[in-house]
C-alpha cells in the first residue's frame, strides 16, 4: 500500500494484516493476529479501520459467515466458494468465467440497470470436510 499521511502505525499493521493473507478473516481475527505485538489495539479500532478501507475500496465485505463479518483484500473480480461445515472461504480461481461478457449485456439489457460489480458465491463441502 501507498504511504498515506493519514495512515496510523496501527492502521498499517492492520492493512497488512489484512493483506497478507488470503484465509478471509473477521475483524476478530486480525485483532487476535496483532494485539500480541500491538497492546494497546482495540478491536472497535480493528472494526473502524476495515470500514475505512471498505470506504476507500481497498478491502470488501465477503458477508457473515458464521456470525462474522468477513474481508478480502483481493480486489480483483472473483468469486467464492464457501464451506458450510468449517466456513473456511476460498477464492474461485480466474481461469473460471461464471459470468461472460454476453451474461452482462443480456442482464442489463433484460433488467434495464448497468452492473458495475458482481458477487457469486458458492456453497458446498472443502475436501477437509467431505
Amino acid at each position: 500500500m501507498q504511504s498515506k499521511r493519514n495512515f496510523s502505525a496501527k492502521r498499517e499493521a492492520i492493512y497488512e494484516t489484512l493483506v497478507s493473507t488470503d484465509i478471509h478473516p473477521s475483524a476478530e481475527w486480525v485483532y487476535e493476529q496483532l494485539k500480541p505485538k500491538m497492546p494497546g489495539l482495540s478491536l472497535g479500532t480493528v472494526y473502524r479501520n476495515l470500514a475505512v478501507f471498505k470506504e476507500m475500496g481497498l478491502a470488501r465485505s465477503v458477508g457473515v459467515i458464521n456470525g462474522q463479518e468477513r474481508f478480502d483484500a483481493k480486489m480483483t473480480q472473483h468469486p467464492h466458494f464457501i464451506c458450510q461445515k468449517c466456513f473456511r472461504i476460498i477464492d474461485i480461481p480466474k481461469g473460471y468465467n461464471v459470468l461472460d461478457k454476453n451474461a452482462y449485456t443480456m442482464i442489463e439489457r433484460e433488467c434495464d440497470v448497468e452492473i458495475e460489480l458482481h458477487s457469486i458465491t458458492f456453497y458446498g463441502l472443502c475436501k477437509k470436510c467431505c
